[in-house]
């Protein structure tokens, strides 16, 4: 798709597109207003402005759009619409040993005991190793620092889904 046929595109379909980009709602709903966009770095930019301005529930919104990092199962059930995508982003799971996704699962299940939302992570070019270890450092984090880290990570993801989406 281009910028311009996105910029024409009726709401709906944006609607469509936007929330594969970032599942908050809320999100979609503020971006929509501003088009057109002159460029997709102004679309970056004002999506930036819009995302740390939403509220954590609205970033918690976004995070249960993703599936757990290395649930292929899920990925493929539930997550069909962006599945392609996320594949590709979690690309480094595909060739982690048993242990090592043993390890992932159960990190996830304290780091969502924890904090009450799922581990998010822009997981593009990150090794299964990589990930483990991330995971495992923010689990010592406080929920105050936490819910910002994943903020950020959620918005890396939304930018790379935007290069996707213009790609």
């Amino acid at each position: 798709m281009t910028l311009q046929q996105f910029n024409n595109s009726v709401t709906e379909q944006l609607r469509i597109e936007l929330i594969k980009c970032c599942g908050s709602s809320s999100w979609v709903e503020n971006v929509l207003p501003k088009l057109p966009f002159a460029s997709i770095d102004i679309l970056k930019k004002e999506s930036d402005r819009i995302w740390f301005s939403l509220t954590e529930k609205d970033w918690k919104e976004a995070f249960a759009h993703h599936p757990k990092i290395g649930d292929v199962e899920i990925l493929k059930k539930k997550f069909a619409s962006t599945a392609n995508w996320v594949s590709g982003e979690q690309a480094g799971v595909q060739s982690a040993n048993e242990k090592v996704l043993i390890d992932l699962k159960s990190g996830n299940d304290d780091y969502e005991l924890k904090f009450g939302y799922m581990f998010i992570v822009c997981a593009t070019g990150k090794s299964a190793e990589e990930m483990l270890s991330i995971l495992q450092m923010r689990l010592k984090n406080s929920p105050e620092e936490e819910i910002k880290i994943a903020a950020e990570e959620q918005n890396k993801i939304t930018h790379l889904r935007f290069d996707k989406l213009f790609s």
